[in-house]
């Protein structure tokens, strides 16, 4: 295995980082050399993600190892899905991409279904309901008269974005792009007569490529400015969760996985698009994986319960650690609390400790983290099940990745409720998988599962019996 060495940005809605990876002897090393916030901006009361800043701090990041003397590979870039950006014919930014957490998509599926019935948008697309999908952001532009996206030339969904910032060069990633609602599973291109069915413009749509496509290479002034010279960017599975699923270091196809983080990506691997009517009414979705696979999966709401608690009670001046919430929810581990995680009312509260106290009564902040802990843990179970419906394998394990994979004991209750072994890490799937792709671009691993035997020799998991 030749030395290498690849840089992954990991952009989640929270923030993000610069992982460095570097492959020699036949192994790898990773380490974290840059941190940077995800910042949303509030104006007129619009929610719109800092492009601009994402960017400042990318080349910032690029900047440091140039003065480090690093010499970079490739670099790749992942970050949430459905966001995207317009890019106008002069080739600048028009405006701030919006945020998904932004409610001006509030009604608007129903509005898109008096046009277009909810089981044909479903049975082209495969794509759950949600109200913040592509499609609807999309139509809710269009019938405000939007000028940012009527001057478009172009849309770039947010991995695609950075990396036509660094490089110039435009693409439009599969993985990504799988989670916006216009993609058809069968021909896995846009399926543009739905966007003209609904008025939308079909010509700011480009092509879609598969992951391992090279962008381009840094723009002259940024190579210069950077010190690192011409590197290449890749497009990876630039959706987060399509990276962190490729890190999943399974040995067989046996299994079900939990991205665990902000959101909690429950799913299955299997290697068609699994559509009818039992997945449209349980709202599963069909997302593009690495390697031709389908990522068959449902979004739980995830640790944003969680830290929008833990915001509040450090306004307050109770700055608790994971270890100190994890000792708060054991104490009141009877406590019979419960709520649905992925009630619209905890998508974007004022006050998450209000909006749980509404459903289960005034409570303790050891009885809050109690009840969301056990509350994930039930979810996941009744997810579980679900996919036993679907699954043309048996699922004897589940395999916890992503920052929540460390919290040992949500694992535990996790493990308890499903009746099967939990198998938790690594924490950084996301970049591993970014990396791994990248080093998959550079013929340094063959396919899916020499990434995840590499990935297992390098991470011991932690093995979470169930209590019987």
């Amino acid at each position: 295995m030749a030395d290498k060495t690849f840089l992954a940005f990991d952009c989640g809605a929270t923030s993000g980082r610069g992982i460095l990876s570097r492959f020699k002897d036949g192994a790898f090393t990773m380490e974290e050399v840059y941190r940077f916030p995800s910042e949303i901006i509030h104006k007129d009361g619009r929610m719109y993600w800092d492009a601009n800043a994402l960017y400042g701090h990318l080349v910032s990041c690029l900047k440091e190892l140039g003065g480090r003397g690093i010499q970079l590979d490739s670099i790749g870039i992942d970050t949430w899905g459905v966001d995207f950006g317009c890019v106008g014919k002069d080739g600048a930014l028009s405006g701030q991409p919006r945020c998904y957490r932004d409610p001006y998509t509030t009604g608007i599926p129903e509005q898109v279904f008096e046009i277009i019935p909810r089981e044909r948008l479903y049975a082209r697309t495969g794509i759950q309901i949600m109200n913040f999908n592509t499609i609807f952001q999309l139509y809710a532009q269009t019938l405000s008269g939007d000028p940012a996206l009527g001057s478009a030339d172009c849309i770039l969904f947010m991995p695609d974005l950075l990396s036509y910032l660094l490089t110039g060069g435009k693409v439009c990633e599969y993985t990504d792009a799988s989670t916006s609602g216009m993609m058809d599973q069968v021909s896995r291109q846009f399926n543009k007569e739905l966007l003209r069915e609904l008025g939308i413009r079909d010509d700011i749509l480009l092509p879609i490529v598969q992951p391992g496509t090279v962008v381009g290479h840094l723009k002259p002034e940024l190579a210069e400015l950077t010190g690192l010279g011409p590197v290449k960017v890749i497009a990876v599975a630039g959706h987060d969760t399509a990276s962190a699923i490729a890190a999943v270091p399974a040995s067989d196809q046996h299994f079900a996985y939990l991205s665990s983080g902000t959101w909690s990506l429950m799913g299955i691997e299997v290697g068609a698009p699994i559509i009818n009517k039992r997945s449209s009414a349980l709202n599963f979705t069909n997302e593009g994986g690495i390697e031709g696979t389908t990522r068959f999966l449902k979004n739980i709401t995830g640790m944003w319960l969680l830290e929008q608690c833990r915001k509040e009670w450090r306004a307050e001046g109770k700055d608790y650690s994971y270890a100190e919430l994890q000792d708060l929810a054991l104490s009141e581990a009877a406590f019979p609390g419960r709520i649905n995680p992925d009630d619209p009312c905890f998508a974007a509260p004022r006050s998450m400790v209000a909006a749980i106290a509404e459903q289960i009564g005034e409570a303790s902040d050891a009885q809050i983290v109690s009840c969301i802990y056990h509350s994930l843990a039930e979810r996941y179970k009744e997810v579980l099940e679900m996919l036993r419906l679907f699954a043309p394998f048996t699922i004897d394990k589940l395999h916890i990745i992503g920052g929540g994979s460390a919290n040992a004991l949500l694992n535990q209750w996790t493990a308890d409720a499903l009746g099967i072994p939990v198998l938790a890490g690594p924490t950084e799937a996301t970049a591993i998988g970014n990396i791994m792709i990248q080093a998959k671009a550079a013929a340094l691993v063959a396919d899916r599962w020499e990434m995840r035997r590499l990935i297992a020799s390098a991470f011991p998991l932690k093995t979470f019996t169930p209590v019987i």
